[in-house]
């Protein structure tokens, strides 16, 4: 066989391993994400039991997180706090998401007016200080755990309805379309059978790469004082509650949950990564 001829065989064979590669990336990072939820859900009781005598014990075989002012297991607490974690950034991100797809998708359906609004709503979201913008809405809305959910997702639709707008406007411009529209076909119909089955996949993607930020987000603003109850174990709660203890040694109360919080956060964002790469080779090239 020549060597021009064997080319196209090792490409596909790399290409091949790449997209096994890349699955099995996702596969041991969603794993390891469903494992941290559902330990957060077993270490629910964990997390609430004090004992007094075994205050700010530091990281042992028994407490391998230590223990925390209340004699609670470090450990536990850290599990239950991404367990909350998740949920609230894929409630954030989900909503979010929604958000953009509906704005990107009206923009390219009814053009003018709307699409000028969608454009105007965007540039202005963008320009404005995100960090404030979570902080002022988080307080407008009473603060708490709703607070922090609505906060996130009414300020993290602007990138992905710029990305998902511009695909959508191609999608609205193409001969099919225009077919479409010919045979009398309305934009509901166009929508539905064009629009929804071409957006699906940037819409999911769009929605993972949103998790991380939704996560971070949140845990600012538990930090602060204005997300999460601060009853519960959030990882914003316990950075807070960390920081009078800090002066006194007490080094893994912040330590260990900001490493976790980071590492949860990184697994998130390659299983966004990976999964843009599969459904769109190209990006992995961007």
């Amino acid at each position: 066989m020549s060597t021009a001829a064997a080319h196209p065989a090792v490409r596909t064979r790399s290409l091949g391993d790449r997209r096994r590669r890349t699955l099995a990336w996702v596969g041991v990072s969603l794993l390891v994400v469903l494992g941290v939820f559902v330990a957060g859900g077993v270490a629910g009781d964990a997390a609430s039991t004090t004992a007094l005598a075994d205050r700010n014990l530091g990281p042992s075989a028994g407490h391998p997180f230590g223990t925390d002012p209340l004699g609670r297991d470090l450990l536990a607490r850290v599990l239950a706090g991404l367990r909350l974690s998740l949920v609230v950034g894929t409630t954030a991100a989900l909503v979010s998401a929604v958000i953009a797809l509906v704005l990107a998708s009206a923009a390219a359906v009814f053009g003018g007016v709307v699409d000028r609004v969608v454009s105007w709503l965007v540039d202005l979201f963008l320009a404005l200080p995100h960090l404030v913008l979570l902080i002022l809405l988080a307080f407008v809305f009473g603060g708490g755990t709703q607070a922090a959910v609505l906060a996130v997702a009414l300020t993290h639709w602007p990138t992905l309805t710029r990305v998902l707008r511009g695909r959508a406007r191609e999608i609205v411009t193409s001969d099919h379309v225009t077919v479409s529209r010919q045979l009398g076909h309305g934009r509901g119909w166009i929508a539905r059978h064009h629009l929804a089955g071409h957006l699906t996949g940037h819409f999911l993607v769009g929605a993972v790469l949103l998790f991380p930020h939704a996560i971070l987000h949140e845990a600012a603003l538990s930090f602060l004082g204005l997300g999460v109850d601060p009853g519960e174990p959030s990882i914003g709660v316990l950075l807070a509650e960390s920081m009078r203890y800090l002066s006194a040694g007490a080094w893994w109360l912040a330590v260990l949950p900001g490493l976790c919080l980071l590492v949860v956060v990184k697994l998130v964002d390659t299983i966004g990564e990976n999964t843009r790469a599969l459904l769109d080779p190209r990006s992995a090239h961007l």
